[in-house]
């Protein structure tokens, strides 16, 4: 398939893996993800993948609550992005694919511990590195540790797979006259104060000189087909 990309970083929520009865995890889900993304590599690409925690907890939200504080809540988020990572992981290896979790939170005994050197290395040799525990600090979201870690790997691209197909100058779901942009520049998304990513991740893709890519997870094929242009999605560039 025809794209302009080498080597793409693979935005997840963790509600995409969530299934529909609410159980955190859905295994079918996982299987046509690591489908996908085998595609995608069989076209070419390198992929590296930051998954969100927001199926199982989401810091800021309980610690808004006033029962735990926002660095412990997002302890516990971060835990939870390892565990979808792992799932992540696994189910990329059924599918033939080799794929390594790497964590910015050290947990040695569960899966390798983040370092940009190793992560190059896995990339290079064709392996799917699953980029988890967020940035390894509180405060900040998977949106930012996903441009963080895709600007230290020498990505070409943020790809953010989201609930529509691509960012809208409102709310799709509430307001019908709501419209796609099918461009953007990362300064007119943080003017127009688009929420389909934090300012802080917008801000480091622009200083990053990264574009970031948009498009709707649900679509079949959505990794491949966001990223060879079948689908719509909207392009956020420098």
């Amino acid at each position: 398939m025809p794209q302009p990309f080498r080597r793409v970083l693979v935005k997840l929520s963790g509600e995409a893996l969530a299934a529909p009865d609410g159980y955190w995890l859905h295994p079918p889900t996982l299987a046509a993800l690591a489908e996908d993304i085998a595609r995608t590599i069989g076209a070419g690409m390198q992929i590296a993948v930051v998954v969100g925690g927001g199926n199982m907890i989401r810091g800021a939200r309980i610690s808004a609550a006033g029962w735990i504080d926002r660095a412990t809540g997002d302890s516990l988020g971060m835990m939870a992005t390892v565990m979808n990572s792992l799932a992540i992981e696994t189910a990329l290896n059924a599918a033939g694919v080799q794929a390594r979790t790497m964590s910015a939170v050290s947990m040695p005994t569960i899966c390798e511990t983040y370092a940009r050197q190793p992560a190059l290395h896995h990339l290079d040799k064709g392996q799917v590195v699953v980029l988890a525990g967020g940035t390894g600090n509180p405060y900040f979201t998977t949106d930012t540790a996903a441009v963080l870690r895709a600007a230290e790997l020498r990505c070409d691209a943020v790809l953010k797979a989201t609930q529509v197909d691509g960012v809208y100058s409102a709310d799709p779901k509430t307001d019908p006259t709501a419209t796609r942009y099918d461009r953007l520049t990362h300064d007119e998304a943080i003017g127009r104060d688009l929420k389909v990513m934090d300012t802080a991740a917008f801000a480091l893709a622009r200083e990053s000189r990264l574009s970031i890519v948009v498009g709707s997870v649900h679509a079949p094929s959505s990794i491949a087909a966001i990223l060879s242009g079948s689908v719509p999605s909207t392009h956020v560039v420098p």
